[in-house]
């Protein structure tokens, strides 16, 4: 699996190639799409909706946007933040982990967390922290199977989600 940064244009479009893999990866996942409420209709992605998605993330300095690709094809995604807008968390964030649904239950969510880890360590972070919504138990429990803990339960920052915070040292 190679990891890329999501390079936007210049004009920060993201190529309609690119946006087409990125939307069918999107709609892919309609359960947690539907979980999330990030999506209008999780039944309806469209590509202006993932654009502006993305788009949103990007204007973060800290956050990076990382493309999964496995010979060729377009498997996931990962949203990494350096540093979380509270100032007493010293760890760096995955905003979001996915990989397509057709692809799923292949080893690909476990290896891309741990290209993600390893780029985490790679720059000297000592844990990296997630969260996970509390109405996502299989998310839940694929993060604990991979050595997460879960260190606090508080809503999230954008839409106020009860969600589970988990926590694993690097």
């Amino acid at each position: 699996m190679i990891l890329e940064p999501l390079s936007p244009a210049p004009d920060h479009d993201l190529p309609g190639e690119l946006l087409t893999e990125l939307t069918a990866l999107y709609a892919s996942n309609r359960e947690f799409h539907a979980l999330s409420g990030d999506f209008p209709d999780p039944d309806d992605i469209r590509p202006e909706q993932v654009a502006a998605a993305l788009a949103d993330e990007l204007a973060h300095p800290d956050v990076e946007v990382l493309l999964a690709r496995s010979f060729g094809r377009l498997v996931g995604i990962v949203v990494t933040l350096a540093h979380h807008p509270d100032p007493a968390d010293p760890d760096p964030w995955i905003g979001l982990l996915m990989v397509d649904a057709a692809m799923q239950r292949h080893g690909h969510g476990r290896l891309l967390a741990s290209l993600v880890e390893d780029r985490f360590r790679a720059a000297g972070r000592t844990a990296v922290r997630l969260a996970v919504l509390e109405n996502n138990p299989a998310g839940l429990a694929f993060w604990t199977a991979l050595g997460y803990e879960v260190v606090d339960r508080r809503p999230d920052r954008d839409r106020g989600r009860p969600c589970a915070v988990l926590r694993k040292a690097l």
